[in-house]
């Protein structure tokens, strides 16, 4: 007992840091420019956007609180349920497809292939590209009159589609090119997680005797798991905040509508969201889309983390 109060009381007492001594002021001040940043333009503008969220506002006069008239207002609105549908339906078709291909792309160039690296570029390249490039290179494929899709059909005998015009299409069609658009990314960061798969895992499996199948389906998928679990949320965030393809292939053509495609075929959140806001001046409108739109991705956020326990492995 003496031994251990002496011990005790060998111990040399440890100096509390003052949370603003001079290391601490200079870190502070190095941050400051984000730290400014994210209180103006992230915290300021969601505090704005809640309060104009209850209020009548249309930029050019004061806001008016009207309390919950925009939510009920949106909850009867046929234009939001028809929107929430549309950028439900993208996110369906969009994210499985998407994290399937990235995956089997990324397995594919994580083998020693000869010249590896252009393989890589090639795949990340529309993912470095602007949608407006993206749009002409998807207008060569899918426009109604030279598009190679229809010059296809007509060698098929199969009449010529509407692609992006289309209520049957649009969507698949939008899916199909958001994929090529961004499939290079996810496969990046698939590859980083194959990569940090040992190699003693694959040497074990075939000293079990396992076939290519198996070593992907016992080793590969569960070890990546927690890859895979970012990738499908990184999509789904995406799929639900697409507006930058959908308004420059079908948001603002005259022909397509200028409300999203023919029947509002191609109107998700988003764009419903900036019609409001931008072409009627209904801000207050829009904030309370914006934050609909917030609490739906909160919620799927929430939900895929608590399934994540019962197939994501960290170990």
């Amino acid at each position: 007992m003496l031994e251990l109060q002496t011990k005790q009381q060998a111990k040399p007492a440890v100096k509390k840091r003052k949370w603003l001594d001079s290391e601490g002021r200079w870190g502070l001040l190095l941050v400051s420019p984000y730290l400014i940043h994210f209180l103006v333009f992230v915290v300021g503008t969601s505090v704005a956007s809640l309060y104009f969220s209850f209020s009548d506002y249309d930029i050019l006069n004061p806001p008016k609180w009207t309390g919950l008239d925009n939510y009920a207002k949106l909850f009867e609105d046929p234009l939001f349920y028809r929107a929430l549908w549309n950028t439900v339906y993208f996110t369906i078709l969009y994210v499985p497809a998407k994290t399937f291909l990235a995956l089997l792309l990324a397995v594919a160039l994580n083998q020693k292939l000869k010249s590896l690296k252009f393989f890589r570029m090639v795949h990340f390249l529309p993912v470095i590209s602007s949608w407006t490039v993206i749009a002409y290179v998807a207008d060569a494929v899918f426009n109604q009159r030279i598009g190679f899709a229809n010059a296809f059909l007509s060698k098929l005998g199969l009449a010529p589609q509407n692609w992006l015009i289309d209520e049957f299409w649009v969507i698949p069609v939008l899916v199909l090119i958001a994929i090529w658009k961004s499939v290079g990314y996810m496969m990046i960061i698939f590859l980083a997680g194959l990569q940090g798969i040992s190699s003693d895992m694959y040497e074990a499996a075939s000293i079990d005797g396992a076939n290519a199948w198996q070593k992907f389906w016992r080793v590969t998928v569960p070890m990546i798991s927690g890859t895979t679990f970012l990738v499908v949320i990184l999509n789904t965030i995406y799929s639900f905040q697409n507006f930058e393809q959908i308004f420059v292939m079908t948001g603002g053509s005259t022909e397509a509508g200028s409300t999203g495609g023919a029947n509002n075929a191609s109107l998700v959140l988003m764009l419903f969201m900036f019609r409001q806001a931008f072409s009627f001046f209904k801000m207050g409108y829009a904030s309370a889309i914006a934050w609909v739109l917030f609490l739906i991705l909160l919620a799927i956020t929430l939900i895929q983390f608590k399934l994540q326990k019962k197939w994501v492995h960290y170990d």
